[in-house]
This record gives structure tokens, sequence and C-alpha cells, in this order.
């Protein structure tokens, strides 16, 4: 069973929240049936985030990570070696792409790949104009410029 939330009421009293309608649509899609490979999330800081994911077997030359937007993708391609008949294969490896939506001003800061878990730390960096600022209070005195009487303007 799928419930579908219907936005249009919010798209006639909100304007310039497109981009957050369609994430909210996007994610209802998701199926929850790809849940390979393994991953966490984790917030590491005020601002700062780390993905890690299982990807046992695979090389650095093997995943491609790209950011474009607010989209990070992984991609996963393992060359096939042939080292002879599986009798049993429990190791899985086969290709695998995972997208993650980032909030405004996320970057990806580095990526590592260690012992199977590949690291991806993430940080969010405010612009100085969207950050909150103190505003100084005054004595209540307003300096006016003077008013002046403009001359009258004859029309030929």
């Amino acid at each position: 069973m799928r419930n579908e939330l219907d936005f249009a009421p919010l798209y006639r009293s909100s304007i310039g929240f497109d981009r957050v309608f369609n994430l909210l649509n996007n994610a209802q899609r998701l199926q929850a049936i790809d849940a390979w490979p393994p991953y966490d999330i984790v917030k590491t800081g005020e601002d700062d985030y780390r993905i890690e994911m299982a990807v046992a077997g695979f090389a650095e030359g093997d995943l491609d990570i790209t950011q474009e937007r607010n989209v990070l993708l992984v991609k996963g391609q393992k060359t096939e070696a042939k080292d002879g008949e599986y009798l049993h294969r429990g190791i899985a490896g086969r290709a695998f792409e995972r997208r993650f939506e980032l909030a405004d001003h996320v970057r990806v800061e580095n990526a590592s790949l260690t012992n199977g878990i590949l690291s991806i730390a993430l940080k969010r960096e405010v612009p100085e104009a969207m950050k909150p600022r103190k505003i100084a209070i005054g004595d209540g005195s307003f300096q006016q410029a003077p008013l002046q009487i403009e001359s009258e303007r004859q029309v030929a």
C-alpha cells in the first residue's frame, strides 16, 4: 500500500519551494528493496556529516563519486577477474549506483576507502550573507537628510 501526498494546496500559498516538494515526491518513489550496499549517515558536528558505505571487494578505481548541484552520486563497477569457476558466490560484487540528495550549501570535503568502508566527509558552509547578524540598537535619534524644495520645472 502506497500513500501519496498531495502538495497542490501548498503550491497555491508558497513561492520558491518547488525543490522541496520535488524532493518529497522523489522520496516517496524510492523503493526500500534496494538496500545494497549498506551505508550509514553520521552527523559528526554542527555542520559536518559523514557517509560510510560498505563496499568490500571494491578498489578505489572501481568507485566513482560525483557531486552535481545538490545530488551526490556514488557508483561502483567492479572489474571481473576470471580466477576460476565459482562454486558459491557470497561476496556481492555487483554494480551499484546510490544517490544522496544534499541540502543547499553542502559540499564534499574528501573521501577515503579503508578496510572496505568508503567514507565521504561532507560540510555545510552557509554564506556570510545568509548567516544571522547582530543589529545594534541606537539612541533613538534618527538623522534625516534636510528637506529641500524643488524648483518649478518649465515645460517647453
